[in-house]
Order: C-alpha cells, then sequence, then structure tokens
C-alpha cells in the first residue's frame, strides 16, 4: 500500500503545522540534513519503513494523523477532557500513528498487528524520534477473534483507538472496539476506499458506536465515531 518507494538511506520527517489550523504538512530529506526554517516551529516524526507500512505518505496515514491532532490536542472547535490519551493502534506497521500519538501527548500506547516485523520497526522507529520505549506496548496477533489478545490489550482502558487498515479488515472488527474504548472514547480509522464508505460506516454503528465524522482525501475516507 505504499504510494512510493523510499530509499532506505532516507528518513520520513513528518512535520505537523500545529499552529496551521491544524494541517498536515510534509518534508522529506535525509536524516543529517538540517531543518528548514519554516520547519523550526513544527514537532518531526522520522519514520524508517522498513518493510513495514506507514512512512506518513498515504492519505489514509495522513487522514489518521489530521484526527489525532484534534482529538489529542483539540482545535477551535472541540476541546478533548483527556489530553493524555491512553491510544490503541490497530495495524501499527511502522509505528508512525503511535509515535505522533505520544508526539501529541498521548500517555501511553498499545499497538497490534499480524506482522512480526512490525515489532522491530516499531521499536526502531520509536528510538529514532527520541521515545521512552516503557511508553509503548506491542503485540502480534489479531484482535478481531483472538480472545487472549483482546484480554491482554483490556477492557474499557483507551480514550482513543486508531486503525489505518483496509475496510474488509474494519468491518469484521467493529464489533470488538467498543469493549475496548472507555465511555467517551473515539474510534478513528482509514484505509478505507471510497466506495467502502457506507459498508463500513454500518458496520460501525451496527457495533454501537455513533459516527461523528467521516473526512475525505482523494478517494480515501476517514471514519470517526464515539461510544456514547
Amino acid at each position: 500500500m505504499h504510494s512510493t518507494h523510499i530509499p532506505a538511506t532516507f528518513h520520513i520527517r513528518q512535520t505537523a503545522g500545529i499552529n496551521n489550523g491544524g494541517v498536515i504538512t510534509k518534508t522529506r530529506k535525509p536524516t543529517w540534513e538540517e531543518l528548514k526554517e519554516e520547519d523550526k516551529d513544527k514537532f518531526l516524526i522520522e519514520i524508517d519503513p522498513g518493510i513495514s507500512f506507514g512512512t506518513g505518505k498515504h492519505e489514509t496515514t495522513q487522514l489518521c494523523i489530521r484526527q489525532l491532532l484534534k482529538y489529542i490536542r483539540g482545535n477551535e472547535t472541540y476541546t478533548p477532557k483527556e489530553k493524555h490519551p491512553k491510544v490503541l493502534d490497530v495495524g501499527c506497521g511502522s509505528g508512525i500513528l503511535s509515535i505522533v500519538a505520544l508526539k501529541l501527548g498521548a500517555r501511553e500506547v498499545v499497538g497490534t498487528d499480524l506482522d512480526a516485523d512490525c515489532m522491530v520497526s516499531t521499536k526502531e522507529n520509536m528510538e529514532v524520534n527520541h521515545l521512552d520505549l516503557n511508553l509503548g506496548t506491542f503485540y502480534v496477533g489479531n484482535l478481531i477473534d483472538d480472545e487472549k489478545l483482546q484480554e491482554t490489550v483490556g477492557t474499557e482502558e483507551y480514550e482513543i483507538v486508531v486503525a489505518n487498515i483496509l475496510a474488509d479488515v474494519i468491518i469484521p472488527m467493529a464489533p470488538v472496539i467498543p469493549a475496548r474504548l472507555k465511555k467517551g472514547g473515539y474510534f478513528i480509522t482509514s484505509g478505507i476506499i471510497d466506495f467502502k464508505e457506507n459498508e463500513v460506516k454500518e458496520a460501525i454503528e451496527k457495533a454501537g458506536l455513533k459516527v461523528i465524522e467521516i473526512n475525505h482525501q482523494g478517494e480515501w475516507v476517514n471514519i470517526t465515531a464515539q461510544k456514547l
């Protein structure tokens, strides 16, 4: 699902314009280059995806980052009740969304992925971004039907669950999400191609969550829902 090939000698340096109306901007350059002057007031995320998905270049990742920015930091229309949420990152890949959440102020992240290599990528990327590895716990497994993993991840522990994965995975996963969320918590998801939007929306609503936002970028969709 990578949109472009990234040379192994490069990291993606994501810059999020928190003081620019919440608009996410990006720069890509080798890690040894100095920051441009216009980027020095923004926070940086360095990502080497390795073989894992998640460079920040894909529209679905950008949609999720914007929502994390809103629901952790807040904006002119939304003030979060919990400014240091606990975040569950389902399908964590390179760990980019976990890293974004921690950089924005999350107190802890928990991630899951089917691919054991993602655990390595995520740990390495946390270290590159100078994050305390104790702030993140990551598990290999399928949250949809692995009851032991569901128990390990926990019940009603998260202010935010984020999942940037395919619609055909989100649909069967939707029923297990409400049990992970605290009351009032948010389910932020993307990876949804536009012609699957209604199908995913219906699955999320059937699971008992209220859809509160739908956003589009190109042919991709973000759906954000809340546990009331």
